[in-house]
């Protein structure tokens, strides 16, 4: 089954881009988000500012689908999440190291706009790269 157009256009202008029009293009007024990094937020300003903040913490940002499912109004996502680290992110400071993790995002849709999102990801092993690479001798 292949993705839908409106989740790759998700990934691929909000998220890798940064394309912050695309928010209103793609989201509905009411967008209620639930992040895997312990964010919840209806509409689109706090959306982009969540955006934000995560690609500022990584550089070079990128959500990769590995795999998608849908079926009427819904798709669930494999995901792999990557950046490089630049700034303080998950309490850790920055190594400008690569960092990499996978996920899943169930999204709800409307009228050819994203209603709702959830993600889920693997915070552990996100956590334990960013402790390997905070011990990690500089280059």
């Amino acid at each position: 089954m292949s993705t839908p157009k409106l989740v790759s256009d998700f990934y691929k202008h909000i998220w890798n881009a940064g394309d912050r029009s695309a928010v209103g293009r793609l989201l509905s007024k009411e967008f209620l988000f639930r992040g895997s990094l312990g964010t919840e937020s209806r509409g689109h300003l706090p959306f982009w500012t969540y955006v934000c903040d995560i690609r500022s913490a990584l550089a070079e940002y990128h959500c990769e689908i590995i795999e998608c499912v849908s079926e009427s109004d819904r798709a669930f996502l494999k995901m792999r999440f990557s950046g490089r680290h630049v700034g303080v992110f998950r309490g850790h400071p920055p190594t400008g190291l690569p960092v990499h993790w996978h996920g899943a995002a169930l999204f709800r849709f409307d009228h050819e706009r994203i209603v709702e999102l959830w993600v889920l990801g693997d915070l552990a092993t996100l956590d334990q790269m960013l402790r390997a690479n905070a011990a990690a001798p500089s280059a």
